[in-house]
């Protein structure tokens, strides 16, 4: 009886526990069982995954780790024969189970949205995120029949094209994220309509023209992303309407005018990020109706007058960043009537000036502090920073002070402090240091700063960033250095270092690759091979220092880690390693003495950007092979020994090429610059200045060129320059007329070569042409009449050629001197008369010698005419002797010759 009821229990327990089970999956699927997936939304759902395929993209991948997601493919579980309701990524209405929800999201999806893709079909569906894939092409229009849409996230995609109108149809949308995406076009004013929107984020797209001011009728809107993209014009009025907005990014745009007043009605605003755009005016002292403003970022714009000191009376405010404007004055901060909140202070670069308030010591929370190029013309008490006990980051850089900087003092200030930049200030170290070993210190910034001793004191801190740059600091660098095992910058650049002590264990960058900058030393003997042990190099810069013999080959230990290689301007001979390209954004190697051939591994380098090698002894044919590499922006492989034809290439990515001073030969096919896409339409490029040069915020590139006939150094290159130098060497033939199609070219020399025939005419659409140099050949022809439209062309040089008409008569050739044009004896016109007309001008020197020459021959006219005035009066006197004489015809009057004869005779008689 006992082991019945003990079976009776056991059953009724099982029972109950698959009854729960059921009743718990049932809840989970969210379908019942009477309900499964429609065969014919499965099958939309199939045909969906087809028009994609899965790609195994690094991007994507990083960009869902940032987030907190794993990616992995979901689309994988995707079966046929299964209910689709259980499909990972799908979501189903419990009880009709139609598809209500697709999230694939970090899936690895690529390819392009099909205008007319399956899903169209799902008409019950309302909430769609295909965020963080590499889904490309144009929104597809149908989209605007998934009407019950209220979520759409289409994110971190490769979307292009215009914001369709179709999307505005979805009147039920609640939430629409299109961000980091290549979207263009303007902003369609229907997008109004979706006035039951929560959340619209169109951040970094390719967005211009105005904001529409129909946005103002988004009442319910919470949050507005419109930041990096090319909008223009004023933030309108109407956005004083939208009294739920609680975040308003239209940071990194086009934006002008003055604060926008209406902002100040949002009395729910949070955050509010304005910077790098191009308001201007002040910012208004009644900014405190903004009273839950907690984050204030209006930086890199180009306000002015007073910082708004009441900015930080407002009892929720954390975050201030008003660096780059216009600011003058002292900075002030009103009458705090409580602690403030202020964690971080941003005031970099204004015109401010005047002492640094004391009443800074009130803002006990500050985290991080920026006060660089603060003007505070005078002594200071850097004292006043000893309040600030939470600091962690400061930035008192070039405070034009009289003050001298005892860093020992100083950081005792501070237990949390990892970050201090001093540049630009007198700061003295005392290496008997008594700085703590715990110290909590990274990052520490000494450029420019007069020391002539090493700071010792850094061997017992954990440094990760060290720069020393631009000081006075001679003899040896220690050896200790290396034995820093975090060490991932050094900057030594700008001093008198002779020598690399070298060291007895080498440690440094064990986390992360090392940069090593160190040019502009005097360093002499060869680079040191300790180099080679350090743990892995990501920049090593040695120019313009005296380093003589081989470039290491053990460089090859870092080919997947290296990616700037700066040996300029030293005397290493040899040829290049074939081992050190692999990974290589930048290799400068020029003016050295060098020779050989360029190694053709550096095929191998996918990410090469700039390749220079001049000035030395390489002696090889062209290297057309390197057009082959995705990314060479700058080619330079001036005075050489490179001979040859230059072979028809293509060079999508090339913006600047300098070959000039070798041995190439040959002429150039018509079409020779066809495919030189980068020269022919570079685009906008985003204004943010970090972002405008090559490189990155550790190493700038640089380049010399020849421009308007002078040698120029671009110690930074913008991304927007372009460069093409062939001058010097023995190319002939026509000058290709598809040279014509490079628009966005800006220096253009072919001079010192051979070239014969016309300058084509298709020079004449060189619009962002600045300098053009053609001389010393054999061209012949007019010069074309279009140039003297280029505006901004303001260099020319054509002089020995075999030129012949009339030189153009635009503005700026009538600017240019005489000797441009020297040399082409057919050359004529008005604008040639114009500027050679005062060639021969004497100089003040030669003009004082011209008088004194004409002051001695009107003296000498004179002289002249008083001697003929005097010898008038003989000579009509001897005429009227000399006519009573000869009337009588005496014998000495005969010929001379009788006469002679004569007298002959007359003495032989006696």
């Amino acid at each position: 009886m006992k082991g019945f009821w003990n079976l009776t229990s056991t059953f009724s327990l099982t029972l109950s526990i698959l009854f729960l089970f059921g009743y718990s999956y049932e809840d989970v699927s969210a379908v019942p069982t009477t309900h499964l997936c429609r065969p014919e939304q499965r099958e939309a759902l199939l045909q969906f995954k087809n028009e994609f395929e899965v790609l195994n993209s690094s991007s994507s991948y990083y960009r869902c780790i940032y987030s907190g997601i794993k990616p992995h493919g979901k689309t994988e579980s995707w079966m046929n024969s299964s209910d689709c309701c259980n499909w990972e990524g799908i979501t189903c209405d419990a009880k009709s189970g139609e598809v209500i929800g697709i999230d694939l999201s970090c899936s690895y999806l690529g390819g392009r949205f099909h205008s007319n893709s399956s899903l169209q079909s799902l008409h019950s569906l309302n909430t769609l995120n295909l965020s963080r894939n590499g889904i490309s092409g144009q929104i597809m229009s149908s989209i605007r029949n998934l009407s019950h849409l209220t979520s759409l996230d289409l994110s971190e995609n490769v979307f292009s094209g215009f914001i369709l109108s179709s999307i505005v149809d979805l009147s039920y949308l609640t939430f629409l994220d299109l961000s980091f995406n290549s979207c263009s076009g303007q902003i369609p004013s229907s997008i109004g309509n979706l006035s039951h929107l929560t959340y619209l984020n169109l951040n970094l797209n390719q967005i211009s023209g105005k904001i529409p001011s129909s946005i103002g009728n988004l009442y319910n809107l919470a949050y507005l992303g419109l930041c990096g993209n090319n909008i223009v014009g004023e933030i309108p009025s109407s956005f004083g309407n939208l009294n739920q907005l609680t975040r308003l990014d239209v940071s990194l745009n086009r934006l002008n005018g003055s604060f926008p007043i209406a902002l100040l009605n949002l009395t729910k605003l949070s955050s509010l990020e304005l910077y790098e755009n191009h308001f201007t005016g002040t910012i208004p002292h009644n900014i405190t109706s903004l009273s839950k403003l907690t984050y204030f970022d209006a930086s890199n714009n180009a306000f002015t007058g007073t910082l708004p000191s009441s900015l930080f009376t407002i009892p929720s405010i954390e975050y201030v960043r008003l660096s780059d404007n216009r600011f003058d004055g002292i900075l002030e901060f009103g009458n705090i009537s409580s602690p403030p909140k202020l964690q971080r202070l941003n005031v970099n670069r204004n015109n401010l000036r005047g002492p640094i308030p004391a009443t800074i010591s009130k803002f006990t929370n500050l985290v991080e502090l920026h006060l660089s190029n603060y003007k505070t013309q005078g002594p200071v008490d850097f004292s006043i920073f000893s309040h600030l006990k939470w600091l962690k980051l400061l930035f008192i850089s070039d405070l034009n002070t009289t003050t001298t900087i005892d860093l020992n003092d100083f950081l005792s200030y501070f237990k949390r402090l990892g970050l201090l930049d001093l540049s630009g200030n007198h700061v003295s170290v005392t290496n008997k240091s008594t700085i703590s070993d715990s110290s909590s210190l990274y990052q520490l910034y000494l450029s420019g700063c007069g020391m002539t001793e090493f700071p010792e004191f850094v061997r017992n801190q954990h440094m990760l960033f060290l720069d020393i740059s631009n000081n006075k600091i001679k003899g040896q660098v220690p050896g200790w250095l290396w034995t820093l095992p975090n060490l991932t910058y050094l900057n030594l650049s700008n001093n008198t270092f002779t020598d690399f002590e070298k060291p007895t264990t080498v440690l440094v960058s064990r986390l992360s690759s090392l940069n090593l900058l160190a040019s502009n030393n005097n360093f002499t003997g060869k680079i040191p091979s300790f180099i080679c042990d350090l743990s892995s190099v990501y920049i090593l810069d040695l120019s313009n220092n005296n380093f003589s013999g081989l470039i290491p080959r053990c460089l090859g230990n870092f080919k997947r880690t290296l990616e700037v290689l700066n040996l300029r301007q030293n005397r290493l001979h040899g040829g290049l390693p074939e081992n050190i390209f692999e990974s290589l954004i930048t290799l400068d190697v020029g003016h050295n003495q060098l020779t050989g051939k360029l190694p053709r591994t550096l095929i191998h380098s996918p990410y090469l950007e700039v390749l220079n090698v001049e000035s030395n002894f390489i002696n090889d044919t062209f290297p057309f092979w390197l057009s082959s590499l995705p990314q060479l922006k700058i080619l330079v492989l001036r005075s050489n020994a490179f001979h040859g034809p230059v072979h028809h290439t293509s060079f999508p990515k090339l913006q600047i090429i300098d070959i000039s001073h070798n041995h190439f030969n040959g002429a150039f096919p018509s079409h020779y610059f066809v495919k030189w896409s980068a020269m022919s339409s570079l685009g906008t490029i985003y204004e943010k200045p970090d972002l405008m040069y090559m490189g990155d915020s550790y190493y700038h590139d640089s380049v010399v060129l020849m421009n308007k006939g002078l040698e120029m150094k671009l110690e930074r290159i913008l991304k927007i320059y372009t460069a093409l130098d062939f001058s010097g060497n023995k190319f002939e033939g026509e000058i290709a007329r598809s040279i014509g199609l490079l628009k966005e070219l800006h220096v253009l020399n072919l001079s010192n070569n051979a070239f014969t025939g016309h300058i084509p005419s298709s020079m004449g659409n060189l619009t962002a042409l600045e300098s053009l140099d053609v001389s010393q050949n054999q061209l012949s022809g007019e010069i074309p009449q279009a140039l003297g439209s280029l505006s901004f062309l303001s260099y020319m040089n054509f002089s020995h050629n075999q030129l012949t008409g009339l030189v153009p008569g635009g503005t700026q050739f009538r600017r240019l001197n005489c000797t441009s044009f020297e040399d082409n004896k057919g050359l004529s016109g008005p604008s040639l008369d114009e500027i050679c007309r005062d060639i021969h001008t004497p100089t003040p020197h030669e003009l004082l010698e011209s008088e004194e020459e004409e002051e001695e021959e009107e003296e000498e006219v004179l002289s002249w005419i008083a001697a003929v005035i005097g010898v008038i009066p003989g000579m009509a006197f001897g005429w009227v002797i000399g006519y009573i004489l000869f009337s009588r015809k005496p014998e000495w009057f005969m010929n001379p010759f009788v006469r002679n004869k004569r007298r002959r005779s007359s003495t032989t008689t006696h």
